[in-house]
């Protein structure tokens, strides 16, 4: 193979990467406007969201069983030709349930594309270079999954919300056109027996694993229809493992998990995956929702992570032969756990630290990416490398699900318990200005509903209007003489002005305490969150126990 065609593949590998990760992301900033745009409503909304990454996960090790029946070459070209069509429904869909359409149709290309692109890239190279082409393909993992709300964000904001599903065609043209030119669509491919039952049983385990993750706390977790998601997914593992241990032909060889060190790269890149995606999960909804930025900003702040994640990534990935995984699991461990213990001292209004966080958040995780994918790959050829790359993609897309259904449901119920607070905080503090019933009750409605919708009123002063001031004196003057009250209507003005400006201050004192209140115990249900994380982060270490020491 000449060394323009090895480029051509590698490039053609890197933008297909891309282009699944990113649209992992890069749909969540621009909901809002997707929503206004077609008249609908956010819950349909989000369905786009989910049918992709349910699809993604469901029939990522199908898929890539399949292609090696198929061609690995021709399954990785057919599926960039199916997310393209996927992309152009979307791109163009009059209303919700188009977009719904067009994003599944692009799961099912990427269900191909993702798993075969690290698959191909590995075996285009030698083994001496696999650590590069690991390298460059873990740094467009990490780039692509950072980025996608930023590129969401800019886009919408430039063009409109039509251009996050049209950015996916020029580079799927450009996919295709690489590999008809550089891959070999006379490959070989293997013949045996395709496991169906095999594939529809681990289809059916991660597309009720996925579900249940991604509608927990929406469904509510206790509920009949998660819980039957769960027991369906449990139940079907088990299945399949016993079933996959007694057939010449498995759909996922039992042998590739007598590997230690494969095993855990799959773990590591589970957990790590959980922590980096828990923080850039509720980091913006933090920015957005407490300090009024925009959505832009928001993802603009969480960028440094992706910075570090395509600096480290390669890194780790060319370090890893030489120092091995667990001195990697350990150094990502640490680096990601500093970053949590961050997160709850830094002041979140200082850009510069919130910034500095990400980065080490950012560096901890390229770490882990470029080290695991070197790992899952070091001791495979054939059938077991084709087949280990699925199942690492889809520890990483379980460990995104479990992430977002972790981290949003202890926000939810942290901010739950921050509204109730600062609710009860609220009606004291009105409870102590001794206003009369209606005042005080017409005050609490406004409060609790300011507070329950998280409403942030910049211009909340209490004012008495001048309207409402006259007919104060004219109720005070009503019994007083008529005769004397041309004399003391200077005097009760007076005495009602000063009245009215004292209840102005208390009231608006008041209004200053429970507004102070209520962000420092918003700001604490954020924070909380990392810090029980905290000792989990650093409980990765012991991941490093599963690798064996490095010997020369």
């Amino acid at each position: 193979m000449s060394k323009l065609k090895r480029i051509s593949i590698i490039l053609a590998m890197c933008i297909g990467t891309f282009m699944c990760l990113v649209n992992e992301t890069i749909m969540n900033v621009v909901l809002p406007e997707i929503q206004r745009g077609l008249h609908t409503n956010l819950s349909s909304m989000t369905w786009a969201i989910n049918a992709y990454t349910i699809i993604f996960a469901a029939l990522t090790i199908p898929f890539g069983r399949l292609a090696q029946r198929i061609g690995v070459n021709k399954s990785f070209l057919g599926g960039t030709v199916v997310f393209l069509a996927g992309a152009i429904v979307a791109a163009f869909a009059p209303d919700v349930n188009m977009i719904i359409l067009g994003r599944s149709i692009q799961a099912l290309g990427v269900a191909f594309v993702f798993p075969l692109s690290m698959v191909i890239g590995i075996s285009s190279v030698s083994e001496k270079g696999r650590s590069v082409v690991i390298a460059l393909l873990s740094m467009t993992q990490g780039l692509a999954g950072a980025l996608g709300p930023t590129i969401g964000g800019t886009l919408s904001e430039r063009f409109n919300w039509r251009w996050v599903f049209i950015i996916n065609i020029p580079l799927a043209i450009i996919t295709i056109l690489l590999g008809v030119f550089s891959l070999n669509l006379k490959e070989k491919v293997v013949n045996n027996k395709i496991d169906i039952f095999g594939s529809i049983l681990s289809a059916l385990i991660l597309f009720s694993l996925t579900l249940g993750l991604v509608q927990g706390n929406k469904w509510g977790w206790n509920s009949i229809g998660i819980i039957g998601l769960f027991l369906t997914s449990a139940v079907g593992l088990i299945i399949f493992i016993v079933y996959e241990r007694h057939i010449d032909y498995p759909m996922i060889p039992m042998k590739l998990f007598t590997y230690r060190k494969f095993n855990g790269a799959a773990l590591s890149m589970l957990l790590g995956t959980v922590f980096f995606v828990g923080v850039l999960t509720v980091l913006p909804t933090y920015f957005v929702s407490l300090q009024n930025k925009s959505d832009l900003t928001a993802a603009l702040l969480i960028t440094p992570a992706s910075a570090m994640i395509v600096l480290f990534s390669p890194i780790s990935s060319m370090l890893v032969n030489k120092l091995g995984g667990k001195i990697a699991v350990i150094l990502a461990a640490l680096s990601m756990g500093i970053s949590y213990i961050l997160l709850w001292n830094i002041d979140m209004n200082n850009e510069f630290h919130v910034g500095i966080t990400c980065a080490i958040l950012g560096a901890g995780y390229g770490i882990i990416t470029g080290a695991m994918q070197t790992l899952a790959a070091s001791d495979f050829q054939g059938e077991l490398l084709s087949s280990s790359q699925p199942v690492i993609l889809v520890m990483r897309l379980v460990g995104f699900a479990l992430a977002a259904s972790i981290f949003i449901t202890a926000l939810s119920n942290n901010v739950s318990t921050a509204k109730n607070s600062s609710i009860r905080y609220a009606y004291t503090q009105i409870d102590n200005l001794n206003l009369n019933s209606k005042q005080s009750n017409s005050m609490k409605n406004q409060v609790s509903y300011r507070i329950r919708h998280q409403k942030n009123n910049k211009d909340s002063k209490y004012k008495v209007s001048d309207y409402q001031k006259q007919l104060i004196v004219s109720s005070t003057l009503e019994k007083v003489p008529v005769q004397f009250r041309n004399k003391i209507k200077p005097i009760i003005e007076e005495k009602v002005g000063h009245k009215i400006q004292k209840t102005e201050n208390k009231i608006n004192l008041s209004t200053t305490r429970i507004s102070n209140h209520t962000k420092s115990q918003f700001t604490k249900a954020f924070i909380d969150i990392y810090k029980v994380a905290t000792p989990f982060v650093f409980s990765l270490v012991l991941l490093s126990f599963i690798f064996k020491r490095r010997t020369k």
